[in-house]
């Protein structure tokens, strides 16, 4: 039996699928187009998860992470990220998570899905590793989704005072081809925000010689902590 498919079935709520369905864009044309639906809220499916995670298999994984359903796949990922952060001491079931993760990005469809997942296991893993596939992921990512797990997955660098990272994978999404979609802008603008926080001089240096020719999205997420007139100084120029 699956524990966890049962458990977030159980807090399936139609009255607020109209509302995740707009807020996600599920309509045509829209980034989660024909995504659907239970109506469960983050805080409950982290709460099933949290009573859930330490008996979930990976094949339980696998039946919650190809769903037809947001909030399921939310839920594996949840887990696993769960199962990855208790096997502290063990290596084998930590690169086990990983592949799980890397071997199903095609689910991981949605800004969330990739938000709430990819820095607490990727960039977990990668702190004394080799992170060569983050670069190859947001410069060769088949999905959007996949360019920007590249991205925010250096948000656990960033958080362990390492900035190198996320400058150069940055670099790699301005010399796509233009326009860059919206969520990428999005995503690479609040990174390098987050690297500011950190150490606002190198972010103002950083965007000296770009800020220019950077998409506008991103600059103004990137910018977004800098004083009034900073920010309109920038966005001005």
């Amino acid at each position: 039996m699956n524990t966890l498919y049962s458990k977030i079935l159980s807090h399936q709520n139609p009255d607020l699928v109209p509302g995740l369905s707009r807020f996600f864009k599920t309509g045509k044309g829209g980034y989660g187009e024909g995504d659907k639906f239970l109506g469960i809220k983050v805080p409950t499916i982290r709460e099933a998860v949290k009573e859930c995670w330490s008996v979930t298999t990976f094949d339980d994984l696998k039946e919650c992470v190809t769903s037809e359903y947001h909030e399921m796949r939310l839920a594996a990922l949840l887990t696993l990220v769960q199962i990855f952060k208790h096997a502290k001491k063990d290596a084998k079931m930590q690169k086990q998570c990983v592949d799980f993760y890397l071997a199903n990005t095609q689910y991981i469809n949605n800004w969330d899905l990739v938000d709430l997942s990819c820095y607490e296991l990727l960039g977990s893993w990668l702190l004394d590793k080799d992170r060569e596939l983050l670069y190859d992921l947001a410069r060769d990512g088949k999905t959007i989704w996949e360019q920007r797990i590249g991205m925010v997955s250096t948000m656990q660098f960033l958080r362990h005072g390492q900035l190198d990272d996320t400058y150069n994978i940055a670099e790699i999404f301005l010399a796509k081809p233009q326009p860059l979609h919206d969520l990428l802008q999005k995503a690479v603008g609040w990174l390098l925000r987050e690297a500011g926080k950190r150490d606002e001089r190198r972010l103002k240096d950083w965007l000296s010689t770009r800020y220019k020719t950077m998409p506008r999205t991103m600059l103004c997420y990137a910018i977004e902590k800098f004083s009034e007139e900073e920010r309109q100084s920038y966005l001005k120029k």
